[in-house]
């Protein structure tokens, strides 16, 4: 009789909660956890009482997130932090939570993170790339504060992925909770979190598409959904379909269901989609699912995930998209920003996404780690295909190590599974000696956890997976990978290596003059115009010829330069500089896209102020160019057709003409109709500082952490950048918004980068920068 009561009153509690949601009750919410922590490191180390007391808090930083745990100098003049720091966050959830579910889930926090509430440790997450996520249901306090702190320590470690200590990394990884942390609150019935559920090719919601056409597509549903009640619950999935302009294009309502107590159910069901439009990178088309669970026709939890519907296959005479050979035109990035490492805002690597879709490219690999689900989303949106990557580079650790290093590959699957612009999954250690056992186990949990005809692993060792990955200067010139015909192959690495060891093979002898700085693909953009050329010629010719053979396509090292571990230096081989300026070598590749793809464009890749100039190079995706010096035309010219052309899209055109001041004007023409007009003008005396905010497609937003940078011309009295003024200039910000990092600069080729972060409220930032001599510039930026 006693259990009887208890079941009945355990289910009089569960309709109570369901009619308390139905009179407004809010019972699911997924809400930013971002603002309003506490922060510090180098201190006391140990776990104490006072680490959990508001006691002593005016040694704590107050800080939000993204955040990271120091402030980095771009030019390394020692090794990046590494230590120990804490943050923690004191919070109160409202009595009516208690009996609800609740987790915090942080997106990312490196490297090794202890979590605490209220002075009890409630687990360790190992892995600086992936989410952690807390189950707090029945370990917080309703009613009352609670203290959450989170223990970090990103020293170096063996055995967490990558695992090679950073004076020896080809790259750093910083510090901090940098990426988002959310607070979830949902009714005891909710679909799970993938990550967290750790269930093979289920947990969460999974999607898969199949019988894809122009007429027809089958979406393939598989929803998780977790009972925490003690009583049996009976609930029943609707999942809608939705296109672009909100329409419901698919429907279905799973049959009732029961879920037995602290268990769970895995529901599946197919939506047939007529007339899909098909997600490609010139026609991105987003749908999205929502999947609601509901009890006696009240909405219990929904997740809604947006979508793409694309037919994709790697074969061994290359990629295939939606039914047609596709080459895939590609580049590597690395996710720092200067100054603040990881911890870049959903805006900012919203920008960086954009920037490699302005650049011409439409493939990324995510070197040598998973990205921001802010990056891969961005890459949905925009129409990037992706190569999403397990942490590694040049190391391979003990059992240990291989054994978290598989956990992060079905971490990153569950966390990525449903992204169209994802195509391969890179469950390979990059340029790592694996063995053989470790290699086939990562390949058989991509397949186990997707198994499906357009899942496709790669890796760079020519074994075990579905793609080879190769860098270019891991075969010999002159044959390189053109002959390579045993699998699908893409070029995962091309541009650098090769000419950096001098062992490119092409023209060695024609850049017999040039000495060993200026042959290299590593020019920082203050190292001039000739060098600038240099880059950009040595990533037209790999490019060119890796067209020669079977390939899938490639990706050049690569989109941003970046700071390594191993170097003082910066690695300078970025088409972007780090601050995101481009180099002569972004607009090659620019031309390289159809001008129906985008828009036509020019550019003219001199700087018009050397005496010594006897000819000019014009990247353009038009069918004919001509250029005029001084209003006077030198002719107009059809690309250039050399072998090292022969494969390209689009041949750069190069123009004789000797040196004098003035204009250049290059037009453009498709169909002998001019489509685009640029000018080059000889740069006069430094006069001005011109100030421009880099946007690249998203508005600075308040309260998100979100940073942009600002660009610090120097140019003459008409406008003109001075390509070798190398003044300082010097910052100055007021309104809601603060400098990161230096606040005077000295100007690379004529223009000084910083870093803004806007306030906590909209509003506006007064910029003012000066110089010696210099008429100054200002500029506003409007926060939203």
């Amino acid at each position: 009789m006693k259990k009887i009561i208890l079941l009945a009153l355990a289910a009089a509690c569960t309709v109570a909660a369901v009619k308390a949601q139905s009179k407004g009750d809010k019972k699911i919410a997924v809400t930013p956890f971002n603002n309003n922590w506490q922060f510090v490191k180098n201190a006391d180390t140990s776990i104490n009482d006072q680490l959990f007391s508001q006691a002593g808090a005016s040694s704590w930083q107050q800080v939000s997130l993204p955040h990271t745990a120091n402030i980095e100098p771009v030019i390394k003049i020692a090794q990046q932090w590494q230590g120990i720091c804490f943050y923690r966050k004191f919070f109160t959830l409202d009595k009516k939570d208690a009996g609800k579910y609740i987790a915090i889930r942080i997106d990312a926090a490196m490297n090794l993170a202890d979590v605490y509430l209220n002075g009890k440790h409630l687990q360790t997450h190992i892995g600086g790339y992936l989410p952690v996520y807390i189950d707090i249901s029945n370990k917080a306090l309703y009613g009352k504060e609670n203290c959450l702190v989170i223990r970090l320590n990103n020293q170096d470690n063996l055995v967490i992925p990558p695992g090679k200590p950073i004076k020896d990394l080809d790259f750093n990884f910083y510090s901090g909770i940098y990426r988002n942390a959310w607070l979830i609150k949902k009714n005891k019935v909710y679909i799970t979190d993938a990550v967290n559920a750790a269930q093979v090719n289920s947990g969460g919601v999974l999607l898969h598409y199949d019988n894809i056409s122009s007429k027809s597509a089958r979406l393939n549903i598989k929803v998780q959904v977790q009972n925490d009640h003690v009583t049996k619950q009976a609930v029943k999935l609707k999942a809608t379909v939705y296109d672009a302009s909100g329409k419901s294009v698919g429907l279905v309502n799973m049959p009732v269901a029961a879920i037995k107590p602290n268990s769970s159910n895995t529901f599946e069901q197919s939506i047939t989609i007529a007339k899909p439009v098909l997600w490609s990178p010139a026609h991105p088309e987003l749908y999205k699912v929502v999947v609601g669970v509901e009890s006696n026709g009240i909405l219990l939890d929904s997740v809604s995930i947006k979508t793409g519907i694309r037919d994709i296959s790697f074969k061994t005479d290359g990629f295939y998209l939606n039914g047609s050979k596709y080459v895939l035109r590609g580049t590597n990035r690395h996710q720092e920003y200067p100054y603040i490492g990881y911890a870049m805002s959903d805006n900012a690597q919203y920008r960086d996404a954009y920037k490699i879709k302005q650049a011409g490219f439409d493939f990324v690999r995510c070197s040598h780690y998973p990205p921001s689900p802010a990056f891969l989303n961005a890459c949905d949106e925009l129409g990037i295909f992706v190569m999403d990557s397990t942490p590694g580079w040049q190391f391979f650790g003990d059992e240990t190590f291989q054994k978290n290093s598989l956990q992060a590959i079905t971490d990153m699957l569950h966390r990525d599974r449903n992204h169209p612009s994802i195509i391969l999954w890179e469950a390979s250690l990059n340029e790592t000696e694996m063995k053989r056992d470790y290699m086939e186990k990562a390949h058989a949990i991509v397949h186990q956890e997707l198994p499906y005809a357009d899942t496709y692993t790669c890796g760079w060792m020519n074994a075990v997976y579905d793609v080879f990955i190769p860098a270019r200067q891991h075969a010999k010139a002159p044959d390189y990978w053109k002959k390579f015909n045993q699998k699908p192959i893409l070029i995962a690495e091309y541009g650098d290596w090769e000419y950096y060891a001098q062992n490119a093979g092409f023209n060695q002898t024609q850049y017999k003059d040039l000495t060993d700085e200026e042959k290299t693909s590593r020019q920082l953009r203050g190292d001039g115009e000739k060098r600038m050329l240099q880059q950009a010629v040595n990533f037209q010719e790999s490019h060119n010829d890796n067209l020669n053979g079977n390939i899938t396509g490639d990706a050049n090292w690569l989109m941003f330069d970046y700071k390594r571990g191993y170097a003082p230096d910066i690695e300078s081989s970025g088409i972007m500089d780090i601050f995101r300026l481009p180099k002569f070598a972004y607009y090659f590749y620019q031309s390289q896209r159809d001008a129906a793809e985008s828009k036509p464009m020019l550019f003219i890749a001199n700087y018009w102020n050397n005496t010594g100039t006897k000819s000019v190079k014009v990247y353009s995706n038009c069918d004919e160019v001509e250029l005029f010096l001084n209003g006077k035309s030198i002719g107009k010219q059809k690309p250039d057709t050399g072998s090292m052309n022969n494969n390209l899209k689009h041949a750069p055109f190069t123009f004789n003409v000797a040196y004098q001041p003035g204009t250049l004007t290059a037009k453009g023409y498709i169909k002998d109709k001019r489509v685009a007009v640029t000018e080059r003008k000889t740069p006069g005396k430094p006069s001005q500082i011109k100030l421009t905010v880099d946007y690249s497609g998203k508005a600075l937003v308040a309260g998100k952490n979100d940073v942009v940078f600002v660009y610090a011309s120097v140019t003459d009295e008409n406008g003109t950048v001075i390509p070798v003024a190398t003044n300082s200039l010097r910052l100055k910000v007021s309104g809601e918004g603060e400098v990161i990092g230096e606040r005077e600069v000295k100007a690379e080729a004529g223009i000084a980068a910083f870093l803004i972060k806007a306030g906590v409220k909209p509003g506006k930032i007064h910029l003012s920068a000066s110089g010696d001599g210099l008429n100054a510039g200002i500029q506003e930026v409007v926060i939203k």
